[in-house]
């Protein structure tokens, strides 16, 4: 099994001063790694069809909508499934000094998100964007493996999003989320393409 974890805005607590009002983790996870190969290969080949580089990263944030619905279109063939957490930083909601504290915000985000996915995986190899030191991989993965079980984890590996179409998915629907509960114009067509993927997502806090 491989899970793919990827986020959207910041933890930034300072909404006034430009912060992202949500901060978004999507787990997405492939139970066959025939199937995330496959998926893979499909993102690559779209590339192609869209006539971009064989290195562009498909990044939410930065695509066109006409980009974003034929991103989901291809990859919607394909057996995965996912889950997403959305912190409200809303000032009034959230508070603790942890909060405060990029590193343990982050951790506590993917603990929730890994709770809720946790009665459908099994010896799952991890794969989380970003370069991260050495010494946060080892922090992360003790504390992944304390909240949820070392049944549920198998390893965890800290990846380039870049270089990871996987990644990129993850990050395509954290986005999506992300956008659902925007004000714009868009914010129900992609998840809506996607509705059949999506096993929960939760709110917190309420």
């Amino acid at each position: 099994m491989l899970v793919f974890i990827d986020e959207s805005g910041d933890t930034g607590l300072k909404i006034k001063q430009g912060s992202s009002r949500y901060f978004v983790i999507a787990l997405v996870s492939f139970e066959e790694d025939e199937e995330a190969i496959a998926c893979d290969q499909r993102i690559q080949l779209l590339k192609r069809e869209l006539k971009l580089p064989a290195d562009f990263e498909f990044k939410f944030s930065k695509l066109r909508k006409d980009i974003r619905i034929k991103f989901f279109e291809a990859v919607l063939p394909y057996v995965f499934f996912y889950y997403g957490i959305v912190i409200n930083k809303d000032p009034s909601k959230l508070y603790g000094d942890g909060f405060k504290i990029k590193e343990s915000f982050y951790k506590y985000t993917c603990s929730l998100v890994f709770e809720n996915a946790k009665p459908h995986l099994k010896e799952a190899t991890i794969i989380i964007d970003g370069s991260g030191s050495r010494e946060f991989k080892k922090q992360f993965s003790t504390y992944l493996r304390k909240k949820v079980g070392t049944s549920v984890i198998k390893k965890i590996k800290i990846q380039s999003s870049h270089n990871n179409n996987l990644i990129q998915l993850a990050d395509m629907i954290a986005g999506a989320i992300n956008r659902s509960f925007s004000q714009k114009g868009d914010k129900d067509i992609y998840r809506k393409i996607i509705k059949s993927k999506e096993i929960y997502v939760q709110i917190w806090p309420k």
